[in-house]
């Protein structure tokens, strides 16, 4: 990959802001219309779970791909590649009525999604080595906001519209848009270079780092998925109506927007992001009980202290933190997202069914609660100061 010059850095940067804000509407619209998805396409507990989880399968099999991908035919073209899949499966889903098309559909659209979510912290460390910390706040900040229109404002668009499939189809034309910055940075990568020391997958698989960093991921990425799958649902069956729960839900990501903008700072600046990281994650357990104990009363005062949530822009910015290189950054992205989802995979999906089985959100709720026990401990590990090239077992040389 080829860095460009210093008078184009504004473009990336552009561009990688309009690309975090595509990063999640394909994976988190379908939420607050769910109900009506599933109406529409006649589809089963079981499939709706499985809808619900197709982001985090997609981040795991595509994460892996990712480095790979951008080292072969460079990371701009990588990245410009993803927002048309994204592009072309938001809108193509919208109008299909075949309930296996739209899985389909959905796949291309949140395979695009992951793929670039995974570059996107090698993006920052190699035009913005300098300024991690605020590249990050930046992207992060973008990502909430887009997940906050995307939560927020399908309902309104679907009942404007009259359909839930232009509520969900809307968010092509972001995409779309997103994409145009890309195409003036495709010649940055007219000619990739293979680099001679490259960081493997297997190689990141040796360390502790990118396993603590991959099953804090995980974890994580299992309780907010299922935050934005199934909460907007949990709280229409306790009363609200169905804006009202998109709005809820909305609300969770909309707290992010401005800690987005400051935290990555902070945790850039501090060599120990325990204290920071332990003071975020102690607020998800007030507002699972409080949905627990009170599940149709102060609603947004449950979703104000699910920013627990922000777990994910502080994971980003340490991925940034945790390599000395954009190589190392990209090969720790790819491990600790694409493993990372693949355990977070099952939350969404497994959560979906205890709810079905028992036609409540109460197991549902323990269940979550049982999830943040591992996830503390964890993010006590991964904050401590560490590098993932310190880490690596050198690869064998052939003999003679």
């Amino acid at each position: 990959m080829v860095q460009v010059s210093t008078r184009n850095r504004t473009l990336v940067l552009v561009g990688l802001v309009l690309l975090a804000l595509n990063l999640r509407p394909a994976a988190v619209s379908v939420g607050p219309v769910l109900a009506e998805v599933r109406d529409g396409l006649g589809l089963s507990s079981a499939t709706a779970g499985l809808l619900t989880s197709l982001p985090v399968l997609a981040f795991a099999v595509v994460g892996a791909s990712a480095p790979w991908l951008a080292r072969t035919i460079g990371l701009h073209r990588v990245l410009f590649l993803s927002l048309v899949s994204v592009v072309a499966g938001l809108a193509l889903r919208a109008v299909v009525h075949d309930q296996v098309l739209f899985l389909a559909l959905t796949l291309l659209a949140v395979a695009g999604m992951a793929c670039a979510n995974v570059l996107a912290p090698s993006l920052v460390k190699l035009h913005f080595p300098d300024r991690i910390g605020t590249a990050t706040a930046l992207y992060t900040t973008a990502m909430a906001l887009g997940l906050t229109l995307a939560l927020m404002g399908t309902v309104p668009i679907s009942d404007a519209l009259g359909s839930w499939r232009y509520g969900l189809g809307s968010w092509a034309l972001l995409a779309a848009l997103a994409a145009l910055p890309w195409i003036g940075l495709l010649a940055h990568d007219r000619h990739p270079e293979a680099r001679a020391a490259t960081i493997t997958f297997g190689q990141v698989a040796r360390t502790r780092l990118g396993w603590a960093l991959a099953a804090f991921f995980g974890v994580q990425s299992a309780i907010a998925y299922t935050m934005f799958g199934w909460f907007a649902q949990l709280w229409r069956d306790n009363g609200y109506s169905a804006t009202q729960a998109g709005v809820f839900v909305g609300i969770i990501a909309a707290v992010g927007i401005p800690l987005s903008l400051v935290l990555p700072n902070l945790v850039a600046r501090v060599r120990d992001q325990r204290p920071l990281m332990l003071a975020v994650m102690a607020c998800y357990p007030v507002a699972f009980l409080g949905l627990l104990v009170l599940p149709d009363r102060l609603a947004v005062l449950w979703a104000l202290l699910c920013v627990g949530g922000m777990t994910f822009p502080l994971i980003l910015v340490l991925i940034s933190l945790r390599a000395r290189t954009p190589e190392g950054t990209a090969a720790l992205s790819g491990f600790t997202q694409s493993v990372g989802y693949l355990i977070a995979a099952p939350g969404p999906f497994v959560v979906g069914l205890v709810h079905g089985t028992t036609d409540g959100w109460t197991w549902p709720l323990v269940l979550m609660l049982a999830l943040l026990v591992p996830l503390v401990a964890l993010g006590a590990y991964v904050g401590r100061p560490a590098y993932l090239e310190d880490q690596l077992t050198p690869r064998r040389q052939p003999a003679g």
